[in-house]
């Protein structure tokens, strides 16, 4: 182990057999964290190559279990999403996809921070259970083409142990670690192609576009390495994905979506991811063919029906489609009126999602429960023109005490004569 690390120290590249001696000896218990700290401080110096990623990733991926989806017929599509604040576009995009006649089969996970994540705002539904078996998850997706469910198994152990030491070693930025410990997880879900929506911006993890596109250029560089198909979007998170933030807010807005009524921005976005994903499903030539589909499913209801479905065959209340109150609502509803005429120049992802979160609907450490009905709806967003007294937003709330929460919002909105326009889709990396 030693000479690894003096390796990685002095910028050689890792052989596939010392990349597989460290990560099986971390795993087993046999090779000490300070020596694994160190070896990822050199990586995080010195990254690592495109056959240094790929080795690492499958390392990892070996460490555990591995799904066999191949019983399913068809070409196995999936999603991956950095995050961000109100991104709930895996919720209306698998159903669209699966509408084209694509098998979707997605394992998601929780939410620490900001707002939920997938499996949270799921469970808004009543009924409805993201912890399925893996016999029952393969016979969903081959009866119904798509199930959404937590993670099955032991899917790729040596990433949590290896993220769980990065997060207290200061490596958690490291795009190699990063990219090899997304793709690990993925490539062991059984999937043939897969889409990625790398998010920058303030309420993304890579503030700037340029980390972003290394980032997406990394992820796609290793799925091309170990034989996935394999895309991304570099996708903006500078203002909060639609207008709902919150669990049961962002399960109305995808059943909006899915009636062709959702907000513009986020329709954007799943829109082309599916289009993407029909292209890789090979259900399309190109991504012009695969507009007029994707507008299709939405339009006859084939893609809401989908969705219903799905909730039906996990234990949830399908009638949520029609009645969205039947999830649990907050007491009070209160306005956040704007201070002055002029246009919305600013409206900080991060702090909106805080603001969230301080109000139930996220956690701020692992074992905090989440509050389903609360949130925010906002009523507008960058570039809109606003009137004084006009309502900003709307705080979804269990507690007539929102004021801190109002001053975070406050100071992290800015209204102005101008604002800068925002390029929802910032580059494809293929």
């Amino acid at each position: 182990m030693v000479d690894i690390i003096q390796n990685k120290r002095d910028g050689k590249t890792l052989t596939k057999a010392e990349i597989q001696f460290f990560v099986e000896g971390y795993t087993a218990g046999k090779i000490p964290d300070y020596q694994v700290s160190a070896l990822l401080m050199a990586i995080y110096f010195n990254s690592m190559t495109e056959s240094e990623r790929a080795n690492l990733t499958m390392a990892m991926l070996h460490s555990g279990d591995r799904l066999d989806l191949s019983s399913i017929p068809g070409i196995k599509v999936d999603k991956h999403s950095t995050g961000g604040v109100g991104d709930k576009t895996s919720l209306p995009l698998a159903p669209i996809v699966a509408a084209l006649g694509i098998p979707v089969p997605m394992i998601s996970g929780r939410g620490l921070g900001h707002t939920g994540g997938t499996l949270d705002k799921l469970e808004a539904i009543p009924g409805f259970k993201v912890e399925i078996s893996e016999a029952d998850f393969k016979k969903q997706v081959t009866d119904i083409g798509l199930a959404i469910i937590g993670a099955t198994g032991n899917i790729a152990p040596a990433d949590k142990k290896i993220y769980a030491l990065r997060d207290v070693t200061a490596t958690v930025d490291s795009i190699p670690l990063i990219a090899s410990s997304i793709m690990s997880k993925k490539i062991a879900s059984g999937t043939d192609a897969l889409v990625l929506d790398v998010k920058t911006g303030a309420g993304a993890f890579m503030k700037e576009e340029s980390s972003a596109v290394d980032l997406a250029n990394a992820l796609v560089g290793i799925g091309k390495q170990v034989g996935m198909d394999c895309m991304a979007i570099i996708s903006d998170m500078n203002q909060p994905l639609g207008n709902a933030v919150g669990n049961a807010l962002e399960i109305k807005e995808t059943i909006d979506i899915l009636k062709g009524q959702g907000p513009a921005d986020i329709t954007e976005l799943v829109k082309r991811l599916a289009c993407q994903m029909a292209v890789l499903g090979h259900k399309a030539a190109t991504i012009a063919d695969a507009q007029a589909m994707v507008d299709q499913v939405i339009t006859d209801g084939t893609a809401l029906a989908k969705f219903k479905a799905m909730v039906v065959a996990q234990g949830g209340n399908g009638d949520v489609v029609n009645q969205p109150e039947i999830m649990p609502q907050a007491k009070y509803k209160i306005e956040l009126p704007a201070k002055q005429n002029g246009l919305v120049a600013k409206m900080a992802a991060d702090e909106v999602g805080i603001a969230s979160m301080l109000l139930g609907g996220g956690r701020q450490s692992k074992d905090d429960k989440i509050d389903y009905a609360v949130g925010i709806q906002l009523h507008k967003k960058i570039g809109d023109q606003v009137a004084e007294g006009e309502s900003l937003l709307t705080i979804y709330s269990n507690t007539q005490n929102v004021d801190k929460i109002k001053s975070l919002l406050y100071d992290n909105i800015e209204i102005n004569h101008q604002a800068q326009p925002v390029q929802l889709i910032r580059k494809i990396i293929q």
